[in-house]
């Protein structure tokens, strides 16, 4: 059986970058179960990078890691950042809700503006009149390069001699007295001391498997639809528009806009396919809102952002299980916090302090412990 000093179960953003992490010190062996890398969740995203976004940990997470971002390794092709304001609205008698979320972000993002209704409508002039009290505008936020992303991770991680095996769906983990014993449905058994479940909607299955208590992920299926700009390519350069209360959110992409129901509907982890129902609903928000008149819908789509009840990360070791470290939970601020969380995670995986700059940014590392209090209690949200 071939020996390594950390098995990597996943093969999404969460995997890779956690994968790349360790390998810098560490032998890695990343085990995926599908043919192809970031089959699921990952390759699905229309992923962009928003420091308002997500509660103070996810805000923590987010800006530790814009440097990485902006300035990636030498294994990161292209440039993984382009400009895409972020302009989220809060509909009439709801702008106390968006002056609240303006003071909360302040002190990590200090040039998000609060604006009026016109203002609003300056910036994005499609908005249907009188339908907004209040906005909030994030100059900084960015589209993400998710593949380049992705395979920025994939290539560091080879390149630092770590193994990537596909098509490797985990059956078994055993942990003997030395190491653990990771079984794939091939027969294939290897050996490592350390285990990182990085398994997006399956953590849960795999942490059951190595005899870890499961941690309550919930699987939320998230549907994402493309219609036609009445504008052509005149809207292309507006920023992305979104309500605060998460009825939706439309995202201009040349002539067209990416749009969602902003949906979370409990799903068993699996190929998620979208809700034509949410579509709908989506439809009809989105032209009370806009004057886009959307009539039909191009293509949809559709992938799982996995929570536990609190809505933060789970990060570290398992407190009763030795050897076993949980990644998981990342929801829908994977992508965008994959720098930092990543490194975050590798530091718990050998044994090191929780990095400095995170903690300076207000991030609790109990906030994202296995197991911690108050974890299997829904958060306010």
């Amino acid at each position: 059986m071939s020996h390594y000093d950390v098995i990597v179960i996943g093969g999404g953003i969460a995997g890779v970058s956690i994968g790349f992490e360790l390998s810098k010190d560490r032998t890695v062996c990343l085990l995926e179960m599908e043919s192809t890398l970031a089959f699921h969740t990952t390759g699905r995203s229309a992923a962009t990078f928003l420091e308002t976004y997500g509660g103070p940990e996810i805000r923590a997470l987010t800006t530790g890691s814009r440097s990485f971002l902006e300035n990636p390794p030498e294994f990161f092709e292209a440039a993984l950042l382009s400009p895409r304001p972020l302009l989220q609205f809060a509909k009439q008698g709801r702008g106390s809700v968006i002056e609240q979320l303006h003071a909360d972000v302040l002190p990590l993002v200090p040039d998000a503006e609060l604006l009026d209704p016109a203002q609003v409508a300056e910036l994005f002039p499609v908005v249907a009149p009188d339908y907004v009290e209040r906005g909030m505008y994030e100059p900084g936020a960015m589209e993400i390069d998710v593949a380049g992303l992705h395979q920025g991770y994939v290539r560091g991680l080879r390149a630092n001699k770590g193994e990537i095996v596909k098509s490797a769906r985990v059956v078994g983990l055993t942990r003997g007295p030395e190491h653990w014993v990771v079984e794939t449905a091939d027969g294939e058994r290897r050996t490592a001391n350390d285990v990182v479940d990085a398994a997006g909607a399956w953590g849960d299955v795999v942490a059951e498997l190595a005899g870890a208590k499961p941690s309550g992920l919930m699987p939320l299926r998230r549907t994402i639809f493309m219609v036609n700009s009445p504008q052509g390519a005149g809207t292309k350069d507006l920023p992305i528009f979104g309500d605060i209360d998460q009825s939706f959110y439309v995202k201009p992409e040349g002539a067209q806009f990416l749009c969602s129901p902003a949906d979370e509907t409990l799903c068993p982890p699996s190929d998620a396919k979208s809700d034509e129902l949410e579509i709908a609903r989506a439809i009809d928000e989105i032209n009370a809102a806009t004057t886009l008149d959307v009539r039909s819908v191009t293509t949809s789509w559709a992938g799982l952002r996995s929570f536990v009840p609190d809505r933060n990360f789970v990060v570290g070791p398992d407190p009763e299980v030795p050897g076993f470290h949980w990644f998981i939970g990342q929801g829908g601020y994977g992508i965008q916090t994959a720098p930092a969380t990543a490194q975050a995670g590798a530091a718990l995986v050998r044994g090191e302090a929780f990095p400095a700059d995170l903690v300076a940014r207000g991030l609790d590392p109990d906030r994202l412990a296995p197991h911690r209090p108050g974890m299997s209690v829904a958060a306010d949200h």
